[in-house]
């Protein structure tokens, strides 16, 4: 028979201080959340009364369809998605491929590729030499500058080295025997082995590049260019949901305001990546699982 351990007093009251706390934590960090969803769902007007804390009192979707409408929004998400799709494949097969030329032990100046990188990891050449170095390069008001300068991340590197590592040998040899160059043996044998962390990679950077809203408000002038996030930064903190209330069709904005604008807003573009990250967020604990000390 198992025998069960009988908690004492000190330990029974333990447990409950600390479940009582950390239901207080995920109190003060879901209202916020859930505070924003309630009054983008209540009507604006009535709103503006204050007083909605836990449920809407006049539930309305006029605010989402005055965003859904905005077709400055809409080019915004696509924008968005398109530089999320071909950053995470860009920056996936980029860094994959450096890692894996780094995990060879036979690699010409290795352990100097390896101090440079790091170093980089630590120290920055800062905004304004970075902003000169993308305008050398053409890169102002161009799609690309979402893609080119974060198609390598060393840190990403040292992820995929440390899982390159632990592939059996035997699998290159075989390949070798059979006539495949390096090139195949990547593609064809170390990749579809190392889907786990491939898929850890795409999503680490995938979230990087569908939050990322500095890009766009430093390098993009072209409103047509801006991702999501930049757009949602310009609503909240200009002006820009006055200007696309007034913009809206007659009979659209009557029963919008600002400040519903603005929430509606912020809840359509972080929407996408709340519903998928929980179904994702196992490849997180194997990213940070990938190299760890075995016992």
């Amino acid at each position: 028979m198992i025998s069960m351990k009988r908690q004492t007093k000190g330990e029974f009251a333990f447990e409950i201080m600390n479940g009582i706390l950390m239901l207080a934590i995920c109190f003060i960090t879901l209202y916020p959340i859930w505070y924003v969803v309630v009054n983008a769902f209540n009507d604006a007007n009535d709103a503006m009364r204050g007083g909605i804390y836990w449920w809407p009192r006049e539930f309305s979707l006029e605010s989402f369809k005055a965003v859904f409408n905005s077709k400055g929004i809409m080019t915004a998400m696509g924008v968005t998605v398109a530089k999320t799709v071909l950053g995470v494949l860009v920056h996936v097969l980029f860094t994959s491929m450096v890692a894996y030329a780094f995990s060879r032990e036979e690699l010409y100046g290795r352990k100097l590729y390896m101090i440079i990188g790091t170093i980089t990891m630590f120290f920055g050449g800062g905004l304004i030499p970075t902003y000169l170095l993308i305008r050398n390069l053409h890169l102002l008001d161009n799609f690309m500058v979402y893609i080119i300068p974060a198609a390598f991340s060393f840190f990403d590197l040292i992820i995929f080295m440390s899982f390159f590592r632990e592939i059996p040998a035997g699998l290159e040899e075989a390949a070798k025997i059979d006539g495949a160059n390096d090139f195949k043996i990547f593609l064809r044998v170390i990749i579809p082995v190392s889907m786990p962390v491939v898929a850890t990679i795409a999503l680490f950077h995938g979230v990087y590049q569908w939050n990322d809203y500095f890009t766009g408000m430093i390098y993009i002038n072209n409103p047509n260019l801006q991702p999501i996030q930049t757009f949602l930064y310009r609503v909240v903190a200009q002006s820009s949901s006055n200007q696309m209330i007034s913009a809206m069709p007659t009979g659209v904005s009557k029963n919008i305001t600002s400040q519903s604008l603005k929430l509606a807003t912020m809840i359509v573009t972080t929407a996408p990546i709340v519903v998928v990250y929980p179904f994702l967020q196992k490849y997180f604990v194997k990213g940070f699982m990938i190299g760890s000390i075995k016992g």
